[in-house]
C-alpha cells in the first residue's frame, strides 16, 4: 500500500466510512488513471488525490467520483441526475428473466423512470430479439441513458424518451420494468447522506406514503402490457402489501414477491388478474 493510499484510508477510517481500505484503493486508482479497484504501484499526486479524497470525506457517493458504477454485466456512466444503480435492483433483472423464460419471444420492453438505463440495457443484454424504451421525466438523465445505450453497444435497440412516466406512450409491451421513486417524503432528510445530499429528490421521494408513482403506474398497466406480458416493478422495505393491494385493485392477479440477497421483498411481478388475493415470496 502507497503512503498515499494508508493516509487515504486512515482519513476515511476517522470519517466514519465503511470499507476505508477499499476505497481508498479505488481513489488512488482513479487518480493515477487506472481501472477502478487496480493496486497501485506509484504514489498518487496529492494536487489530484486530495480533491478527490475530500468529496468522499463529504460523504459525496463513490460511483459519482468515479463517474461509473457496475450493473449486472453492465459498466455505466453515472451524474448527479440520476439515482444510481443499486445491486438490489438488480433483483428486477433475475425476476423478469424468470417470469418470461422464453426470451426470444420477449420483443417488446419499456422501463418508467429509466435513470441511467440500467434496468432498460440489462433486459436488452438479456433478451436478444427486444427493443427497449426508456422514459425518464428529468431531460439529462434520459440523454445520459443514452449514452450509456451507446457505449453498451446497444443504442440501436434502445429509444430514449423525455417525459413523464407512460404520458408520451403507445403500444403494448411484453416486460415493463420500473423502479420508481419509493421514500416517503417524510423520510428523506434522514437518509445517509450519499443519498439525501447527493441524489436526485425526483428518483427518491414517493409521495406523503411513498406510494404516488405506484398509483400511476399500475393504473396504465393494463393499457401498457402486451397479452401474456409481465410488469417488474421495485419495492421498499414493508411496501409488498400496500402496493400489492393497489395491484389487486386494479384487477391483477396476486403478485409474485421475488426477494433480494438482504431478504427484502424486493421485486413485484405482475401479470393477468384474479381475485386471489395471497402473496409468495420467492429467494
Amino acid at each position: 500500500m502507497s503512503q498515499g493510499q494508508r493516509a487515504a484510508a486512515e482519513a476515511l477510517r476517522a470519517a466514519g466510512i465503511d470499507n476505508p481500505s477499499f476505497e481508498a484503493r479505488l481513489l488512488v486508482a482513479h487518480a493515477l488513471g487506472l481501472p477502478h479497484g487496480a493496486i497501485a504501484t506509484t504514489e498518487p499526486d496529492p494536487a489530484i488525490l486530495d480533491p478527490l479524497l475530500a468529496r468522499r470525506l463529504a460523504r459525496e457517493p463513490m460511483a459519482l467520483i468515479l463517474g461509473r458504477q457496475g450493473f449486472w454485466t453492465l459498466d455505466l456512466e453515472v451524474s448527479p441526475a440520476t439515482l444510481i444503480p443499486r445491486a438490489d435492483s438488480e433483483t428486477l433483472i433475475e425476476a423478469a428473466l424468470a417470469a418470461r423464460p422464453d426470451r426470444a419471444a420477449v420483443r417488446r420492453i419499456l422501463d418508467l423512470g429509466t435513470g441511467t438505463g440500467c434496468l432498460l440495457l440489462a433486459a436488452l443484454s438479456e433478451f436478444p430479439a427486444a427493443f427497449g424504451v426508456g422514459v425518464d421525466v428529468v431531460p439529462e438523465a434520459a440523454a445520459l441513458a443514452g449514452r450509456n445505450a451507446s457505449a453498451c453497444g446497444l443504442s440501436d435497440r434502445a429509444a430514449l424518451i423525455c417525459g413523464a412516466w407512460d404520458a408520451a406512450l403507445e403500444g403494448r409491451f411484453d416486460l415493463v420494468l420500473s423502479n420508481p421513486p419509493y421514500i416517503p417524503h417524510a423520510d428523506i432528510a434522514g437518509l445517509m447522506p450519499e443519498v439525501a445530499a447527493h441524489e436526485p429528490a425526483s428518483a427518491l421521494d414517493g409521495g406523503a406514503d411513498g406510494l404516488d408513482a405506484y398509483r400511476i403506474i399500475i393504473a396504465a398497466l393494463p393499457r401498457l402490457l402486451a397479452p401474456g406480458g409481465v410488469a417488474v416493478l421495485e419495492l421498499g422495505i414493508g411496501q409488498a402489501a400496500p402496493v400489492g393491494d393497489l395491484a389487486l385493485a386494479a384487477g391483477f392477479a396476486a403478485p409474485e414477491l421475488r426477494a433480494d440477497l438482504g431478504g427484502i421483498a424486493r421485486a413485484m411481478v405482475l401479470r393477468g388478474s384474479s381475485a386471489q388475493k395471497t402473496f409468495g415470496v420467492v429467494s
